[in-house]
């Protein structure tokens, strides 16, 4: 049945900014993408875009220091959805001067802290290590920031790599999450449909 799943029709890169000053206006709900370095962003945010190169991933961990906006239309029964997605630097990673990383580090924290267009924040585990010191205390500093009408919702990337018993154990002790895989394309309705639950109350069947 046509359009029986949420789909992008609509995803366009907008520009690149250094900090919450020189952001696009905060004119639309924003989703944010956040992740370790190699966690698969990019991949992610073409996976969810049906577009292969969107994003650009680089092959050297934690370079992208910027935040990038895209333009998103969603089209479901009809009805057009725009928001916006965010794609944030990497954390853990990045190999540069210690002034860059305290500036850097502190204009992200000021957007994460401020940007009041953010609705839902998108954080990016690897499923093979879903328990690192350094995701767990990014997910309790979210906790600790987000407002009432914003919600976290965590992924796991790189589903493809566990076994059934793995996937099993994963599942029991992150329920709410969703898991993906980039390289056979799986996982990415469901994130869809959270996003157009959460930010614009559709309902699904």
């Amino acid at each position: 049945m046509q359009n029986s799943n949420p789909r992008v029709i609509k995803a366009e890169f907008i520009k690149s900014a250094q900090s919450i000053a020189d952001s696009v206006e905060e004119s639309r709900s924003e989703v944010v993408f956040m992740g370790r370095s190699n966690v698969g962003k990019s991949s992610t945010i073409n996976l969810l875009t049906n577009r292969k190169n969107l994003a650009k991933s680089s092959s050297t961990p934690g370079k992208t220091q910027l935040i990038n906006f895209f333009d998103i239309e969603y089209l479901y029964k009809e009805s057009r959805y725009p928001l916006y997605f965010v794609d944030l630097p990497g954390f853990g990673y990045a190999k540069v001067s210690k002034s860059t990383k305290e500036i850097w580090q502190k204009s992200l924290l000021e957007f994460i802290k401020n940007r009041v267009a953010i609705r839902l924040f998108i954080h990016l585990r690897d499923a093979r290590h879903p328990n690192t010191d350094i995701d767990n205390r990014v997910e309790n500093f979210l906790k600790d920031i987000i407002s009432a009408d914003q919600k976290i919702l965590t992924i796991f990337t790189k589903g493809d790599k566990l076994n059934q018993k793995e996937m099993s154990k994963l599942k029991r002790e992150y329920p709410n999450s969703i898991v993906i895989s980039n390289l056979k394309r799986k996982g990415d309705i469901k994130v869809h449909k959270e996003i157009l639950k959460y930010i614009f109350g559709v309902e699904f069947d």
